[in-house]
């Protein structure tokens, strides 16, 4: 067992060595802020979960759109461009990020509605986009 457990550690340490994604280069400040926002997208993720759990769809419907939807673009916009993310973003990774909000806010919809069944059936798009922007790019 320990061999097993020793030979898995090597393997992922091997694949974090090998890290294939792109490297997308930003200045210190936008690095800064977009780790942020992927900071407070995990709470607010973490919030509609918990509502989810709770059966409060409404409640986190709200919370879907206020904080991870189309309502939520642009909070850098009144930034100096080093500090804006999506100007250093590859198009394809901007709109990526786009289609994140698009799927919340389509969550937030049928959430607010109470239409359970659908709003479940589009809940994993919440983390559809982070997933495959994480497992694309990188900007460290």
């Amino acid at each position: 067992m320990k061999r097993l457990v020793f030979a898995l550690f090597l393997a992922s340490t091997a694949s974090f060595a090998e890290d294939g994604r792109e490297l997308v280069p930003m200045p210190p400040a936008a690095q800064e802020a977009l780790q942020q926002e992927m900071i407070e997208n995990l709470l607010a993720l973490n919030e509609v979960l918990g509502l989810i759990g709770n059966s409060k769809f409404p409640e986190a419907g709200e919370v879907a759109e206020k904080k991870l939807g189309v309502s939520a673009m642009g909070k850098h916009r009144g930034k100096p461009v080093d500090a804006r993310p999506g100007a250093h973003m590859p198009e394809v990774m901007h709109n990526i990020g786009v289609q994140g909000h698009v799927a919340a806010s389509e969550f937030a919809v049928a959430a607010k509605a109470s239409e359970y069944p659908r709003a479940m059936s589009l809940l994993p798009n919440l983390t559809a986009a982070c997933v495959g922007c994480h497992s694309a790019y990188r900007i460290r």
